[in-house]
């Protein structure tokens, strides 16, 4: 019973329950209110025939009057008075007598609305006034089989307050049977249609949650719910929508999270080959990636007697050594805010000021240079082979960019490039060397020795210094 009150209560706050119901009261009384017309109609006709028969007696002796007395006029009045005046005959207001040409006789009492001109050519003509109190019939002489036309007033007010009081009754009885109706409408709705709808209506709100948190929802009312009806396939609609779309989620959530690992490896793969702004601008479509730079200080260091290291080490165990060098130097690069540019055998190339310019790119190049020299120091004695390292630092404008679509590199060109390549082949094992012009941004905290002129390669005779460590 609680569930069936608790229903009723949501189907009364449910729009669509109220909008059915709301149309079923308005169809019921509207089919009451045809049904009214033609009873309400009907039942005047009985409440008038009954006036009729109550005043028969009085009219027949009216009648019969007509036919006896009408000659002698006072006679007539005072009998036809006498009749009008009789207590039981109170339903009778005034009377009309007419000849049959027309002219009236005699007028009793009110006066009838029935005129002679509307009786002419019918037998018995019965007419109400507009307030209903009122009830007129006229007798003509062909009915009376006499000469005269009687026209007789009726007091309805009885007639007229008992179709009141029926239409009152009706009225009452039209509104319980719309009250009992759409009540259980209402009810049936509530249990049938409006309740689930909005436990529907709940699971749609948690499927939604439950896809944008990615939950798996089992305990939805629509997984149990066995309706053989269309709201039941609905329900199963829903079940089925819900189960494709969550299965469709979870595969292209796998599909992108495979994507996403694959897209970071690949990120990872092109920024292990070219600089991260480099790598963003090809990525929005730069093609032709080429920038000057007025002054970059670059790095060339050579492993030496690794030659002749590896004519005597296996493949496998001088790729690990070379690569562990080579992984140290990169995380000094790294610390440093420097550039690698790539790597040559077992000759490393690094600079600073690009492609993100470097406010002090030389003290960088030179703080890892001498942390090369002590990285070598500790990979000698780890490995347990002699190993040294020869620097060579150039300072000076360059033009760097992309070059290739396969196997592409971010490289440097200019002569500062191949002056800083002269300054290591041309240096001295366990050394840095450096141009003249990295020297002049150094001098003021490093210690340098100067090793003189020497003669460069495709440079000629150059002035050298050799970094020795820092002042401080």
């Amino acid at each position: 019973m609680q569930s069936k009150m608790l229903a009723l209560f949501v189907s009364f706050k449910a729009r669509l329950s109220r909008k059915i119901t709301f149309w079923v009261f308005a169809s019921l009384v509207l089919i009451e209110i045809i049904i009214l017309f033609p009873s309400y109609f009907r039942r005047e006709d009985e409440l008038l025939l009954q006036l009729e028969q109550v005043s028969k007696a009085t009219i027949d002796s009216l009648v019969l009057l007509t036919k006896k007395d009408l000659s002698d006029r006072n006679t007539f009045q005072a009998k036809a008075q006498k009749i009008i005046a009789n207590p039981d005959s109170k339903i009778i207001l005034g009377i009309k007598i007419y000849q049959a040409d027309g002219q009236l006789i005699e007028q009793l009492g009110e006066t009838p609305e029935i005129n002679f001109s509307e009786v002419k050519n019918v037998n018995i003509l019965r007419k109400r006034n507009r307030d209903g109190t009122r009830y007129d019939i006229a007798w003509t002489n062909r009915h009376l089989g006499g000469k005269y036309i009687l026209i007789v007033r009726h007091n309805a007010e009885s007639v007229q307050q008992e179709l009141y009081a029926f239409t009152g009754r009706i009225a009452g009885l039209v509104l319980i049977i719309s009250i009992v109706v759409t009540s259980g409408t209402m009810l049936v709705l509530g249990v049938t249609v409006i309740s689930p709808i909005l436990k529907l209506r709940d699971d749609l709100i948690a499927a939604g949650d439950a896809l944008s948190n990615d939950e798996k929802a089992t305990n939805f009312y629509s997984f149990s719910a066995k309706r053989n009806d269309e709201l039941g396939e609905v329900m199963e609609a829903f079940n089925q929508m819900f189960c494709r779309v969550y299965k469709e989620i979870n595969q292209r959530k796998k599909a992108e999270d495979i994507l996403r690992c694959e897209q970071e490896e690949s990120e990872r793969l092109l920024l292990n080959i070219l600089p991260k702004a480099i790598a963003e601008r090809l990525k929005q479509g730069d093609i032709n990636i080429a920038d000057g730079f007025p002054e970059v200080t670059i790095l060339f260091a050579d492993i030496v007697g690794f030659t002749e290291i590896s004519s005597r080490v296996l493949p496998q165990k001088l790729v690990d050594l070379l690569n562990q060098i080579f992984s140290a130097f990169d995380r000094l690069s790294e610390q440093y805010g420097l550039e690698k540019i790539k790597t040559i055998g077992d000759n490393y190339m690094v600079a600073g000021g690009l492609p993100m310019p470097h406010p002090n790119h030389a003290e960088a190049i030179a703080e890892m240079a001498l942390d090369m020299q002590q990285e070598m120091v500790k990979f000698s004695l780890e490995c347990g082979e002699k190993l040294n390292i020869r620097i060579g630092i150039n300072t000076g404008p360059v033009v760097a960019g992309v070059i290739g679509t396969k196997k592409f590199i971010y490289d440097l060109w200019g002569d500062a490039v191949n002056t800083a390549s002269r300054m290591e082949s041309h240096g001295i094992a366990g050394k840095i060397q450096v141009s003249a012009v990295t020297y002049q941004l150094l001098q003021d905290k490093y210690l340098f020795e100067e090793r003189g002129i020497i003669q460069v390669k495709g440079k000629g005779e150059m002035m050298t210094y050799l970094l020795m460590g820092r002042k401080n």
